[in-house]
């Protein structure tokens, strides 16, 4: 049975319901089943998604994961995945969705009335990802924008952003 409004705050997040946020929302309760925990305040529960579909805004409104705390990563894999990791207990696992039994044509109807964990195979996740570091910022030196010390490059014993930088390639001149 699903709580109807942690639906409603998902499809209000999302801007409308669909099958993919509904894989989400399933991904999402799961891992709190799982984990036993609800929402993260900052980074003790860290997700990463496979894909950049409809299911991550669920896992955003129910589990409290973003791309801002850091503690949503993407590994884009193109795949209904989702490694969930809780930084206090050290467990974590990944949520991979089963195939679609044959005949199926709401989707949406057909994860919200499963139950969770008939949609997911439970998987080994991947070793715990790094907290989110933060870096200093450099001014390119030939846009003039600031730019964190991980995206920048020092040409020539200058500093430039990604986006002024030519590749190297002596292959295609």
């Amino acid at each position: 049975m699903i709580d109807d409004r942690a639906w409603k705050r998902c499809a209000e997040f999302h801007g409308h319901v669909c099958g993919g946020l509904a894989i989400g929302f399933q991904a999402a309760r799961y891992a709190a089943d799982l984990l036993g925990r609800q929402f993260s305040k900052d980074e003790e529960l860290v997700c990463i998604a496979e894909n950049d579909a409809c299911g991550v805004d669920a896992i955003q409104v129910m589990l409290g994961c973003s791309v801002g705390k850091g503690n949503l990563l993407f590994h884009m894999r193109g795949k209904e995945a989702y490694s969930f990791y809780d930084r206090e207990s050290g467990r974590s696992f990944r949520l991979l969705l089963n195939d679609l039994p044959e005949g199926v044509e709401d989707t949406m109807e057909y994860f919200l009335s499963s139950d969770y964990k008939d949609l997911f195979t439970v998987k080994e996740a991947r070793p715990f990802p790094r907290p989110a570091e933060l870096f200093r910022s450099y001014r390119c030196a030939c846009c003039g924008e600031m730019t964190g010390e991980n995206w920048i490059r020092l040409v020539n014993g200058e500093y430039r952003c990604l986006d002024c930088i030519e590749e190297y390639d002596r292959f295609n001149v």
